[in-house]
């Protein structure tokens, strides 16, 4: 059974919200006023069955025949996501990724205000992305409270980030670094770990090429 956050909402529906929300300010720029279940399955890439329920738990219901409200839809999915206010972000680690995700556009228009950049590195820091100056990580200043803090630096790095901003007051991190960190209980972490992901990819991969050419799995029978 899936766990649920303090809301009641199970946390699979959470991780397909922003699908939704996508799907729906898609629909929305094009002038539709109305959608179906099957419309926004199509476009999130679920079951519409999945899409009714997941809906559900927010407290709306579509109209047979009419569907659902756009508007009002985006309006529940992105209060449900806490995005009807701007979220402060610090990201620290300035490489590739780092660099990509601090000129991303979409994070400002998915509620994410990049507030500070940090560095270790004496060669990057002082330098500038997208205007804004790149910090020494012991030296890092926000100019106020932030919500969410991304780490993007090497894996051996990753912790004494996560200390500074535990320091700071974040509670919420998003980590591309491979290794698991050490928070207190209030602090929450997602790990995103490509190397993961590729291999969760072949996996599946592997599994249709067996199912084509009927050779058994190694254990199983």
């Amino acid at each position: 059974m899936a766990e649920s956050n303090r809301r009641g909402v199970p946390d699979a529906t959470v991780g397909r919200l922003p699908g939704y929300l996508q799907a729906l300010t898609t629909v929305a720029e094009q002038g539709h006023t109305s959608i179906s279940s099957e419309e926004i399955a199509a476009l999130a890439g679920v079951r519409s069955a999945q899409v009714r329920k997941d809906l559900s738990h927010l407290g709306s219901y579509g109209v047979r025949g009419v569907g659902y409200d756009v508007s009002r839809l985006v309006e529940q999915v992105s209060a449900e996501l806490g995005l009807s206010q701007d979220w402060p972000v610090v990201i620290v680690g300035m490489g590739n990724l780092g660099r990509a995700l601090a000129s991303y556009e979409g994070l400002a228009t998915r509620g994410f205000h990049v507030v500070a950049l940090a560095d270790n590195d004496p060669d990057v820091v002082g330098s500038h992305v997208e205007g804004m100056p790149v910090q020494p990580l012991a030296q890092l200043r926000t100019g106020g409270p932030v919500s969410v803090g991304v780490i993007t630096t090497p894996p051996e790095a990753a912790q004494e980030v996560a200390d500074v901003l535990v320091e700071l007051g974040v509670h919420s991190v998003l980590s591309f670094a491979p290794v698991v960190l050490q928070v207190p209980p209030d602090v929450d972490v997602r790990r995103v770990d490509l190397a993961t992901e590729l291999q969760i990819l072949t996996f599946h991969q592997h599994q249709r090429e067996v199912a084509v050419s009927g050779t058994p799995v190694e254990g199983v029978s």
